[in-house]
């Protein structure tokens, strides 16, 4: 039995989502975020040293950080190539790339975005308060900001539909869509979709999808910080 160790609003709802587009059976042990800190508990240690969520437990094996685990879960349960396209065909190689840039490229400015602008409103003392936010508004305006309208730019673009289907990163529907959706939904939070009607499209389909569906009835409700 594959069981997930999920904690509520993060990554682990992808592998939530690609084991119900899978129709595999999963057990759930959950976890809270601490709600002052945001930070996973404690126990989640007990399974895996990072303390992180997502960690899944396959049979003997214990497998950490969202990316490989949806990589391992495909390669061992997706054999008739429903949710990834065959190895060695050109499909493959664009399903791959976007299966890491989710973490390796399009996280890393949300996340700083997170950061800069929580430093904003973090408590301190008064005569630091102007160092900090001029500090924080200074790299959201010169890094981070640039860096955001780069990725979302790209991202829109390579949704660009074409002729009557609907556009999907690795050309059909695949565990890709499924992997690059944490960004996606994050940036509607830190960035907005007004000027990427491509990215809110793709949005609002996977979030209709059934196994999209019945992953939230299961996990719980999902939502990211701004």
């Amino acid at each position: 039995m594959i069981v997930v160790h999920h904690l509520n609003n993060s990554r682990s709802q992808r592998v939530l989502w690609l084991l119900e587009e899978l129709g595999l059976d999963y057990e759930i042990v959950r976890y809270q975020r601490d709600p002052e800190t945001m930070l996973a508990p404690p126990e989640l240690r007990r399974v895996h040293p990072l303390g992180k969520s997502p960690v899944v437990v396959d049979g003997d094996d214990v497998l950490a950080e969202s990316g490989a685990i949806l990589e391992t879960l495909l390669e061992r349960h997706d054999t008739g190539h429903k949710l990834s396209p065959p190895p060695a065909t050109p499909e493959h190689l664009r399903y791959r790339m976007w299966m890491h840039y989710a973490e390796g490229s399009a996280m890393p400015p949300l996340l700083m975005s997170l950061v800069f602008r929580r430093i904003k409103s973090a408590p301190m003392p008064f005569f630091a308060k102007p160092i900090a936010r001029g500090i924080a508004d200074k790299a959201l305006k010169t890094f981070v900001g640039p860096q955001l309208k780069v990725h979302f730019d790209y991202m829109e673009s390579q949704l660009q539909q074409q002729g009557e289907a609907p556009a999907w990163f690795a050309g059909r529907f695949s565990a890709a869509d499924i992997q690059m959706s944490f960004p996606i939904e994050a940036g509607a939070v830190r960035v907005g979709y007004q000027r990427y009607p491509n990215l809110a499209s793709f949005l609002q389909r996977i979030q209709a999808r059934p196994a999209y569906q019945r992953a939230l009835q299961k996990g719980g409700s999902f939502s990211l910080l701004g």
